[in-house]
């Protein structure tokens, strides 16, 4: 007797798992798990989700028109060349809807962003993982891996949980030597935190192989409303809209998002101080023996002696209040993924690690 079965593949879905935002007897958390803009929306953002909550009978827009016009403005790109998405995380696995299936290959690498996998999965397409060299993209391996099942190459650019990243010759390199039939997705969910960085917007405008996501959720400070975006050639972005749900984002969120991308001042001063605290963040945990690559995103990675010394200081620091990431699920077991905070924040959490490895806790 047949019965009920999902997908193939649907099954072998471990469920993501955020970063903690509680810690059981403790009310006044500081929260650096999860890569979030410590200083929150700007007020214009404030301001225009309050007006927008007087539409909240009104269906919203469909084509995102506003929105998409707004970021096109602010970032010299082409508007019908762009989707938004329910965090960048929806455009993400539009590619893995409409381009990837059961017998193909879905790339992602070692150390990449875990929802690349469950993409895959959800899809009933192959997830191949691969190498990387000390926490960087290994163009090298990537290009090793591609077969001509190969549909879609994923790099978190800069990387997550590493804030490493490559420079523009190697993803140009990568996307000149994938497959004909693969397309080379640029996820900058940091690239707004790189000087000069626009991450990949050029490359998508020169060929018919790559599609460049960003999203509203780290420097914008929107990480509760979910919203995101993707550029890429116009062909790509009208087999994505023919998957998109039409009402996937809500007035609200648009309006949100609008209000933020416009901002640039804004924008501007969290990116400068993020700037300023992730060097003097790193530097501090440096000088307690807790080294870190030279971070190009939100967060550091603080690189520990073993797994046992990277969990013990992780369990330290939730007694003191202090919520970090552990990435052992991402192959870095002896690592703690660090929020760059506020001021204050980032003092006491290299505090306490200091405290840690001095014994004195």
């Amino acid at each position: 007797m047949s019965k009920i079965e999902p997908q193939p593949g649907i099954m072998e879905i471990a469920l993501y798992v955020g970063g903690k935002s509680r810690i059981e007897g403790v009310n006044n958390v500081i929260k650096l798990s999860s890569n979030e803009n410590p200083f929150g929306p700007s007020d214009a953002v404030k301001d225009a989700v309050t007006r927008a909550a007087h539409e909240l009978h009104r269906y919203p827009s469909t084509d995102h028109a506003e929105l998409r016009a707004a970021i096109a403005e602010v970032h010299g790109v082409q508007a019908d060349r762009i989707i938004c998405g329910v965090g960048s995380d929806e455009v993400l696995h539009f590619l893995a809807q409409a381009y990837a299936g059961p017998g193909d290959e879905v790339i992602y690498t070692q150390h990449g962003f875990s929802m690349y996998k469950i993409m895959a999965l959800s899809v009933g397409a192959t997830p191949v993982e691969v190498p990387e060299h000390e926490r960087v993209v290994d163009v090298d391996a990537v290009l090793a891996a591609c077969t001509e099942r190969t549909r879609l190459v994923y790099i978190t650019n800069p990387g997550n949980p590493t804030s490493t990243m490559i420079g523009l010759s190697e993803l140009e390199r990568l996307a000149e030597g994938i497959p004909p039939q693969a397309i080379l997705v640029l996820d900058g969910a940091y690239a707004e935190f790189v000087d000069g960085y626009d991450g990949g917007a050029r490359m998508v405008e020169m060929r018919d192989n790559v599609v460049m996501t960003r999203t509203f959720s780290k420097l914008y400070g929107l990480g509760g409303m979910r919203v995101g975006w993707g550029y890429g050639p116009r062909e790509i972005i009208d087999v994505l809209n023919r998957v998109r749900q039409p009402f996937n984002l809500s007035t609200v969120a648009l309006a949100a998002a609008e209000a933020a991308v416009r901002d640039k001042a804004y924008a501007e001063y969290c990116r400068a101080e993020n700037a300023r605290l992730r060097v003097w963040l790193a530097e501090a945990l440096g000088e307690h023996g807790v080294p870190c690559d030279t971070s190009m995103a939100n967060f550091v990675l603080a690189r520990f002696g073993s797994q046992d010394e990277a969990e013990a200081c992780d369990t330290y620091l939730q007694t003191q209040g202090i919520l970090v990431r552990r990435v052992a699920g991402y192959g870095l077991p002896t690592a703690l993924r660090i929020t760059v905070g506020d001021e204050s924040a980032c003092r006491r959490v290299a505090h306490c690690v200091g405290l840690f490895k001095a014994g004195e806790r």
